[in-house]
């Protein structure tokens, strides 16, 4: 079945909204589904949140797959409409529906987002469940969700004030989009470590990385406001 994540850009949902539904139209009719279950989530990260719930009211499932979609996009759109508590049962039925039917990249997908909406008590446990399915995958699309996760994770342990843990988090992160090769993606990750030395007291080293992230960005022809920001805090 059809992979939708090349088609994505969400920095711009109303344009990876046309290609889902120009892909659609072309698409076998099981892709067809899979593509128009992105339109209703592009539609939700647009607040077109009715649309998106429409969309996906029209679909009938055909299998495993498609049925895991329907219920894990259901969900986002209930999560970002503000109803996390309308979409955590959603994303626990499709994280048990893609475990039963073997489909580990969409069960971790929908384990990330239980972790999300979860009670703040239960989150820790929550991504580290999260983590350990998709480090125990044979699917190299599971696995590679280890980065976010374990972002994820640091940040938890941030939020609780225990910046060492989250720290290492934020390295293993680092090494895990250096794995995937994501350019961008490392960038950010690189970021979140010298956050969390900043918050650690450890200056020095925070401002020799915001420093190298400055430059390459330069170098690039690109801007970061969050690097910017950073670097004001540290040099001022």
């Amino acid at each position: 079945m059809i992979d939708p994540t090349p088609l994505w850009d969400f920095d711009d949902p109303a344009a990876s909204e046309r290609r889902f539904r120009a892909a659609a139209e072309a698409a076998d009719p099981d892709d067809r589904l899979v593509l128009m279950t992105q339109v209703a989530r592009a539609l939700g990260l647009q607040e077109r949140y009715d649309e998106g719930h429409a969309v996906l009211d029209a679909l009938s499932p055909t299998g495993d797959e498609v049925a895991t979609r329907i219920v894990l996009e259901r969900g986002r759109l209930f999560r970002s409409e503000g109803r996390p508590e309308e979409a955590l049962p959603q994303f626990e039925a499709a994280a048990q529906t893609a475990a039963a039917a073997g489909l580990d990249a969409l069960q971790v997908d929908a384990l990330h987002m239980v972790a999300l909406v979860a009670d703040p008590a239960e989150r820790l446990a929550r991504h580290e469940a999260a983590l350990a399915v998709a480090r125990g995958s044979a699917d190299p699309q599971a696995r590679d969700w280890d980065a976010s996760l374990l972002n994820n994770l640091g940040v938890t342990h941030a939020d609780a004030g225990d910046f060492e843990a989250a720290l290492a988090c934020f390295e293993e992160a680092q090494a895990a989009r250096e794995r995937i090769g994501d350019v961008a993606r490392t960038r950010v990750a690189r970021w979140m470590v010298a956050w969390a030395l900043r918050n650690l007291g450890r200056t020095d080293e925070a401002l020799a990385r915001q420093r190298e992230l400055k430059a390459e960005l330069d170098a690039a022809g690109l801007a970061d406001t969050h690097v910017d920001e950073e670097l004001a805090l540290l040099e001022g």
